[in-house]
């Protein structure tokens, strides 16, 4: 064990930085770069100064079998060209909504603690439309408070429609629904899991039976039968690979 923790410790400790290291700080693309390796989504940033893609990641799921190139060339004239008309007109009024609350927060850092999700389709290449969950938050802000440039990421969406729109702030036991037939955002607390609920789930995500997670929580399968059914209840889904797409999605596990 000592020689494990003197290896964690020391093995890539660094000594000293020069003025030039630590200008890299400044470059925050090559960071988000770096995070579009090691995740499934798909990333891309937003300039709202220039009104176009500031960077693209290379990822199948957003690029709707273009290149990033080719999306970057596009800007906003991927989503005319690929998102259904609908979904357009969906993408419109969330576009409305969302900064209409945004405006009314108070204007200092706090801003940069909140983000907004909701699902949409984009067609592209694709034989029919993918549903897809789409995340943004603000990266940085202008000094009278507006989002100039934002980190969005995509992924396969676990929802059967488009829409979805919730707003979450980081650390904070609330989150905001809108509604889209009255067009209000409704506060509501965030969904919650019991402790075997959520350790039934995280022995889902490992690949286990319910026999295996009986065995492994040394109950019975109808006992996790049951809570696997309150889990569908709770998130009002009808199976687990949608639990456990619900759970990541609002980071509940």
């Amino acid at each position: 064990m000592e020689n494990e923790k003197r290896s964690l410790l020391s093995r890539n400790k660094i000594e000293a930085t020069s003025e030039a290291d630590r200008f890299q700080f400044g470059n925050y693309l090559e960071v988000i770069k770096s995070f579009a390796k090691i995740t499934y989504q798909s990333i891309y940033v937003i300039d709202y100064e220039e009104m176009k893609f500031e960077y693209v990641s290379n990822n199948p799921l957003f690029l709707c079998g273009f290149s990033a190139e080719e999306v970057l060339e596009m800007g906003y004239e991927f989503y005319f060209n690929n998102v259904p008309k609908e979904d357009l007109e969906l993408l419109n009024t969330i576009n409305n909504a969302g900064f209409d609350f945004y405006d009314k927060l108070p204007n200092n850092d706090e801003r940069k603690l909140y983000s907004i999700s909701y699902d949409f389709h984009l067609k592209g290449k694709y034989d029919k439309p993918i549903l897809i969950n789409h995340k943004l938050t603000p990266l940085f802000l202008n000094q009278q408070g507006a989002v100039w440039k934002s980190l969005c990421l995509v992924s396969i969406s676990h929802n059967k429609k488009a829409g979805n729109i919730i707003i979450n702030k980081q650390s904070s036991n609330t989150l905001w629904k809108f509604d889209l037939s009255d067009k209000v955002w409704i506060a509501k607390n965030k969904l919650k899991l019991k402790d075997k609920e959520l350790e039934i789930l995280r022995l889902y995500a490992q690949g286990l039976t319910i026999n295996q997670i009986a065995e492994k929580m040394f109950v019975s399968p109808d006992t996790i039968k049951y809570y696997r059914r309150k889990i569908f209840e709770t998130f009002e889904v009808k199976n687990f690979t949608e639990a456990l797409s619900f759970a990541l999605d609002n980071k509940i596990i």
